[in-house]
């Protein structure tokens, strides 16, 4: 029975990868290992592994804020470091970004690197590495990511258009489909979510007590015993609740790279909208929620696949851009 459920579990996988399409993705002037030689006698990727590993063993949410922070570099106009640069006007000043965190960990991994090897790794490459180490530190399956990315001398706030947190399942894949991602990326890399977190602020009019604009409705897509508990302990109906934070998974999950999440999609339990909207009745994509939740082995080795492919969306190499020197400002 064990070698028929891992001959069943490599067959998905098989049929997975080609639908995500991986052969053939990717920029061509990436590479694996492009910093081998490049900093001395220093292995580039382990520095960054090294610093990303101290400040999980203290601060284990910094998952969350990189594969977030990945997610709004990449979503607009490629992964070229444009969310890293402070300013009026920047990326960084967009409303969407306004709670992305985890700037600081690029700062000190940019830093110590400079003094190794001044000019010679991009912020971009470091925001991919450090986002890789940080999955596998969670729990993921280690991935290996090419390098040689350029950093973008542009950031521009009135670029930055994502997804609303309401957004329903079409929206979001039609989303990540000009970003050249397809549907079974999304539900992927919305994945993401397993170690994610919210606020009531964010859920209290869409889920709890403003559904469809009527005052006091309930989305009816919400497990009935979850929406109790929110409206009752987590997220009373009053301004002083909007702060208090809600975890995208369980909370037993929350720090952890799992499937647990589309369990929850499953179970009612999405928090937010866009969440929950990956299983709603008619959605293309309910039956990937079901086979990801149904085989907990895949989206561990899955879940790398959409990040490297999100990761070389509309990249800058060879000779374009430049390699910042500090990354919240042009050289």
């Amino acid at each position: 029975m064990a070698i028929i459920t891992r001959v069943a579990t490599a067959a998905l996988m098989v049929a997975a990868a080609v639908l995500l399409g991986l052969a053939g993705v990717g920029h061509a002037q990436l590479q694996n290992g492009f910093y081998k030689g490049k900093c001395g006698a220093n292995d580039v990727e382990a520095v960054v592994q090294g610093i990303v590993r101290a400040r999980f063993a203290r601060d284990a949410p910094i998952v969350a804020y990189l594969l977030r922070m990945q997610f709004h570099e990449c979503a607009v106009n490629g992964c070229d470091g444009g969310l890293l640069i402070d300013g009026p006007g920047t990326e960084k000043a967009a409303s969407p970004n306004l709670s992305v965190k985890g700037y600081d960990l690029i700062a000190d991994i940019k830093a110590e690197l400079e003094r190794r090897c001044p000019g010679v790794v991009s912020c971009s490459d470091i925001q991919i590495l450090a986002t890789r180490d940080a999955v596998a530190l969670a729990g993921g399956q280690p991935y290996a990511v090419r390098t040689g990315r350029r950093d973008r001398r542009q950031s521009r706030a009135s670029d930055v258009v994502l997804p609303a947190p309401d957004s329903t399942a079409a929206q979001s894949v039609a989303f990540f489909r000009k970003l050249g991602l397809g549907e079974f990326d999304t539900v992927l890399l919305l994945g993401a979510h397993t170690v994610g977190a919210t606020h009531c602020g964010v859920i209290k009019d869409s889920r709890l007590y403003k559904y469809g604009g009527r005052a006091g409705a309930t989305d009816p897509a919400l497990d009935p015993y979850y929406a109790f508990v929110y409206k009752t302990w987590v997220c009373p109906n009053a301004a002083a609740s909007d702060g208090n934070v809600v975890f995208l998974d369980d909370q037993w999950s929350a720090l952890r790279v799992d499937s647990n999440y589309y369990k929850q999609l499953q179970r009612r339990r999405g928090v937010l909208p866009c969440d929950q909207n990956l299983y709603g009745d008619g959605a293309s994509t309910k039956w990937i929620v079901n086979l990801l939740a149904n085989n907990s082995d895949l989206f561990p080795s899955l879940f790398p696949q959409a990040l490297i492919k999100l990761g070389e969306v509309n990249v800058l190499a060879g000779a374009q851009g430049e390699i910042r020197k500090v990354c919240s400002k042009f050289n």
